[in-house]
């Protein structure tokens, strides 16, 4: 049974989501929580070498829907692995992505279609979602922009897409966010890092406290 709460951070390439998920672990550890942090793709094994064939910039070739499934795979592996045994156990799960990155980029921006890529996904995840989606937002533009200064972030496949793409994939979350009001929550990723930082930790904090009361 899932006692634990389930946290995933979403949003354009370049809007931080790492680095503001890294800061809330850190900021929330101090506290107390226990806390489990990890990523999609990734986060075990299995899912860790999927990413590594789906990231791959040499894999140019990859149909779109060959992406997908392979994204899919990995969160089926990723949940039942790590993310599921965690939130029985009573852990606040810190997920970089999850199934609303499919959505947008496999869904929207691939043009597989959000529906389409919504069913395959609920055949790995079995209509397990998260609590908390946090939405970081920042335009295409400036997201990539952010990506080509940062010499120490790694660039994949993905990050060499054409504007279009991304700004396709920026509007999927806007529509997504529209979709899921209760579940994901926008937060602007243009400010400091740390004004952004503050602000997601006192939002994760208020919505804990409350569930706590309830």
């Amino acid at each position: 049974m899932k006692t634990g709460t389930f946290i995933t951070f979403e949003g354009c390439d370049g809007a931080g989501k790492t680095s503001v998920m890294d800061r809330v672990y850190l900021d929330f550890k101090e506290k107390g929580y226990r806390l489990l942090k990890t990523r999609e793709p990734g986060g075990i094994d299995i899912a860790e070498k999927i990413r590594a064939i789906i990231l791959n910039p040499d894999h140019s070739t990859m149909d779109a829907r060959t992406e997908a499934l392979l994204y899919a795979a990995a969160r089926r592996q990723h949940l039942v692995e790590k993310i599921i045994p965690a939130l029985e156990d009573g852990y606040i799960v810190l997920c970089d992505r999850f199934i609303d990155s499919s959505l947008a980029y496999q869904g929207v921006a691939r043009g597989i279609g959000m529906d389409e890529v919504y069913q395959l996904n609920q055949f790995a995840i079995d209509e397990f979602m998260p609590d908390i989606t946090i939405y970081l937002d920042i335009s295409p533009e400036k997201g990539l922009l952010r990506i080509h200064q940062n010499k120490e972030r790694e660039v994949n496949r993905l990050d060499r897409e054409t504007l279009h793409f991304h700004e396709q994939v920026h509007g999927a979350y806007h529509q997504l966010a529209k979709k899921f009001p209760e579940r994901i929550h926008t937060f602007s990723a243009e400010p400091p890092l740390d004004e952004v930082t503050q602000q997601v930790i006192h939002f994760i904090t208020s919505r804990l406290e409350r569930d706590v009361l309830k």
